[in-house]
């Protein structure tokens, strides 16, 4: 057997111990984990094929279907963040050559049309400036025009702040035998979200947000409908690790056939996701919505108090989960944001995408969303206003 020596020393920051901060996350995700959670993290490792992990998996697919408010058989949590949620949905549901239109009025519209080219569909996008939104009329005019197979819509663009209405939507593409597709990563169990009633065909989420789990895992679900178009399809998707019809199997969504190992799933992710979504049934989905809607609504009179502008001027389309109020006129919006980390340990962010330098984003989500938690930014906020340098304009 060769032998040779070792070129690489042990790293010496490796043999001290890890230092993480304590701080307040008022971003837009990912948010501070509840005790409950965090202490789901500490939980010792089982196999990913042990029955009690199938059990932990089932309870998991049984939250998903009361947050998503569906009866979809079709319903598992996807290895991997939000995005790759995003990814699966496109790489199962698009073929190439199959016309795709997309809601475009913010960061997660761009991803899902850059996603839509890569798998070679015929992607048309429906772009608007950060703070827009999309009127039925709207969309029944891509609709006829382009004839897609699927709709792209962001219920909650957290990086804008935006949420978009979704009733009568599903219907309207049913007419025109199109699906839609919903992200609600930013506002799942903080805005009401109804996936059959409001006829969602597929729908997704991810954990870190107001779930308060750590990121890396997603949720999603998919329509009859959906199902169908998945099932029937020609080619192969691109991705194994995303293949639906491989994942249905090993969550146990395909008509109780046996389960078939696919891939290691982060068993204690998925431990932490189970808490998470026992915790919002514990409160009551209508419960969170409402202490999401009022806490948001005190965030932002404070917010006004401070002279700060809210982003999105229609109260009805603001997400009551993520505030956004536009960088205010000559100051340097990162001056801002440090500040607050340096000296209060809270986090808010800037823009995504196409908001950067336009708008400063504060997040209240699940654990987080709490009047006390607002008043701690508030005074931050304001004495950042007071000691960060300022242009004369």
């Amino acid at each position: 057997m060769a032998s040779h020596p070792l070129l690489v020393a042990p790293p010496e920051v490796l043999l001290k111990p890890i230092s993480v901060p304590h701080r307040l996350l008022l971003g837009p995700g990912p948010s501070n984990l509840a005790p409950r959670v965090l202490a789901a993290g500490g939980l010792q490792m089982i196999g990913h094929m042990h029955k009690e992990m199938y059990q932990i998996m089932d309870e998991i697919k049984q939250g998903i279907q009361y947050v998503f408010q569906t009866k979809n058989r079709l319903t598992l949590a996807i290895s991997g963040s939000g995005h790759s949620a995003l990814e699966a949905a496109l790489f199962n549901l698009l073929e190439p050559g199959d016309s795709f239109l997309v809601g475009v009025n913010g960061i997660w519209g761009q991803r899902a049309a850059e996603i839509g080219e890569r798998v070679g569909a015929r992607t048309h996008p429906m772009t608007k400036d950060p703070g827009g939104h999309y009127t039925l009329q709207e969309v029944e005019e891509g609709l006829a025009q382009h004839k897609p197979v699927v709709l792209f819509l962001t219920h909650g663009e957290s990086s804008s702040g935006v949420l978009q209405p979704l009733e009568g939507y599903g219907e309207l593409c049913h007419r025109y035998q199109c699906l839609l597709l919903v992200d609600c990563v930013a506002s799942l169990g903080g805005a009401p979200i109804h996936m059959d009633q409001q006829g969602i065909d597929v729908l997704y989420s991810g954990s870190q947000k107001v779930l308060n789990a750590p990121p890396g895992t997603a949720l999603i679900s998919f329509s009859d409908k959906a199902r169908d178009k998945i099932y029937s399809r020609k080619t192969k998707p691109y991705s194994f690790y995303l293949d639906i019809k491989l994942l249905a199997n090993f969550w146990s969504c395909d008509d109780d056939k046996p389960r078939t190992y696919h891939h290691t799933t982060p068993v204690i992710g998925l431990f932490s996701l189970r808490e998470s979504l026992a915790l919002i049934a514990e409160e009551g989905l209508e419960n969170s919505w409402r202490r999401h809607r009022e806490v948001t609504a005190y965030l932002q009179e404070r917010l006004q108090e401070l002279g700060l502008q809210l982003f999105v001027k229609d109260p009805v389309l603001r997400l009551p989960t993520v505030t956004t109020v536009a960088v205010p006129a000559g100051y340097n919006w990162r001056d801002i944001v440090n500040y607050l980390i340096d000296h209060f340990s809270i986090e808010i962010t800037g823009g995504l995408g196409p908001s950067v330098g336009k708008v400063l984003r504060i997040g209240l989500l699940g654990y987080n969303a709490t009047r006390e938690n607002v008043d701690r930014v508030a005074e931050a906020l304001k004495e950042a206003l007071q000691r960060c340098p300022r242009s004369q304009l």
